[in-house]
């Protein structure tokens, strides 16, 4: 998931800053309170995003679930990061046998210039340590930049059996279509990793993607999951523009009446950009809810939004308190609207904040 921008109430106590309807027969998450609390990419507003220390801290705060975004690596080795370019979120950079390996790329529309997962092998991406992605927003979590490599997939699920209770999986699948037409197909990947680790038929699991085909891909791999289908609030899915270039369907026609019936066919959820859940004025004030998640409940779809943030920032104008976008602003009445919408799951940042908020409903 990309990052995002967003209600009114009285002052709340602010924490110090840093402190730590479904389709029946198929599967979910599990038991759990409701709405879900979804750690996304780990605990990432308190330790860089999937690392060790994230994806652990999630647990300990008692997140229903964790949410990390996976991509390859040349050799076929499923990885954490937020995007497959690696520059911001690890030490690739100050690693002088890899300067060689930086590129530019068109990835999803999109130039980057960085060093890409899938011109690394396992065995050299190990070598890496991880940092934060945001440090000016997040000063401490700094502090444990260097301390943990890069996870795979297989080791998060080994520590998801290791944790003691049941959290459950929500797990991305990013840009299918590129790494496809460079012959890493990552529905392929997928499900051999989840047969080798035991997660092919497990209630724990949820897949989400940006891409309609690859879910389709996967489950017909006979993965058992909960397939989600996550929608930006502008623009067109990958797969589509691959496909068919500027004729491609946008994000805004599935979530007209015949475009959720349609996804109801096709999918179990929708998880949506939170400025999609929210009404704003013109200025960047919240002024309350939409009608998207009664629309897609009345087709059967369970909603997720994302991503639930702490900081001013990410916060509606209305919502922000003086100190700059880093200081925490009034994230307890954005959090309580949207968890009172209905709404079936949250992605937050600060899984620990999203509980609160749902325990004082």
């Amino acid at each position: 998931m990309d990052d995002e921008n967003a209600t009114t109430g009285q002052p709340i106590e602010e924490r110090p800053h840093g402190e730590v309807a479904r389709h029946p027969a198929r599967p979910s998450l599990g038991p759990a309170s409701r709405p879900l609390v979804i750690a996304h990419r780990g605990a990432s507003g308190y330790r860089p995003e999937h690392s060790r220390a994230a994806y652990e801290l999630a647990f300990a705060m008692g997140a229903d679930a964790v949410e990390p975004d996976i991509v390859p690596t040349r050799d076929g080795v499923l990885v954490l990061r937020h995007e497959n370019e690696i520059s911001g979120t690890t030490d690739v950079a100050e690693h002088p046998e890899f300067a060689s390996r930086r590129a530019t790329k068109t990835i999803d529309g999109i130039a980057l210039t960085g060093w890409f997962t899938e011109d690394f092998t396992w065995a050299e991406l190990s070598t890496l340590r991880v940092r934060e992605r945001l440090p000016k927003l997040r000063d401490a979590s700094t502090t444990f930049d260097g301390a943990d490599g890069i996870l795979r997939l297989t080791d998060l699920l080994a520590m998801l059996d290791a944790a003691g209770r049941p959290v459950g999986l929500v797990a991305e699948i990013k840009h299918a279509a590129y790494f496809e037409s460079i012959g890493l197909p990552l529905d392929e990947l997928f499900a051999a990793e989840l047969r080798q680790a035991g997660w092919a038929n497990d209630e724990r699991l949820t897949v989400e993607s940006f891409e309609l085909d690859v879910l389709h891909l996967i489950r017909g791999r006979g993965i058992r999951a909960s397939y989600v289908y996550l929608v930006e609030a502008s623009g067109a899915p990958a797969d589509r523009v691959a496909r068919d270039g500027d004729a491609a369907r946008a994000y805004a026609d599935d979530v007209t009446p015949n475009g959720l019936a349609e996804l109801a066919l096709l999918v179990d959820g929708i998880s949506v950009d939170k400025r999609m859940l929210l009404r704003a004025d013109a200025d960047g004030n919240t002024l309350g809810l939409g009608t998207i998640v009664e629309r897609a409940h009345a087709h059967g779809l369970t909603v997720f939004c994302w991503t639930l943030r702490a900081e001013n920032r990410f916060l509606g104008k209305n919502l922000r308190r003086p100190g700059g976008a880093a200081r925490w602003g009034n994230w307890l009445e954005e959090f309580q609207l949207i968890l009172s919408s209905g709404i079936d799951g949250v992605f937050a940042d600060q899984p620990d904040l999203a509980i609160e908020a749902r325990a004082r409903l």
